[in-house]
């Protein structure tokens, strides 16, 4: 297995940079499998969406096809996959951040009651008004 960094992936999504999208088409397409796959932390899949969002200005319904499509490259292994699909569809219908959505599955897979935040739209993915921290209990 190969551990990828976020530029690799932004060169192979993006095709940006002549030389170095060949680089990366080689080995995705020729040199990993899925018996070898290129390992993608969830950090990487993070800063991937924030550079597709900011720099490349991709609207919303892009990046969910991107992540999709990650997730079921098989010369590709996603890091927590699972949680990667529950933050994908919060993040489809919420209005928050996709790091937001995935920051929350996160928390609640590793037994959090609730997951707290001043931002507003972090909400919608699931995250609590700090201020609210520990008067439901629970989950809100």
């Amino acid at each position: 297995m190969i551990g990828l960094d976020t530029n690799v992936l932004v060169r192979y999504l993006t095709q940006d940079d002549p030389g170095q999208a060949a680089i990366t088409n080689r080995l995705v397409e020729e040199r990993l499998t899925s018996r070898n796959p290129g390992f993608v932390t969830s950090i990487v899949l993070v800063e991937v969406i924030w550079v597709l969002e900011t720099c490349y200005q991709q609207p919303k319904n892009a990046i969910q096809n991107v992540v999709n499509a990650l997730l079921t490259t098989k010369q590709l292994m996603i890091d927590e996959a699972d949680l990667v699909y529950l933050a994908l569809k919060r993040f489809s219908t919420g209005n928050a951040d996709f790091s937001d959505a995935l920051i929350t599955v996160i928390c609640e897979s590793r037994g959090c009651t609730s997951t707290v935040s001043f931002d507003k739209k972090a909400r919608s993915v699931g995250m609590i008004d700090i201020n609210d921290a520990g008067k439901s209990g629970g989950k809100s």
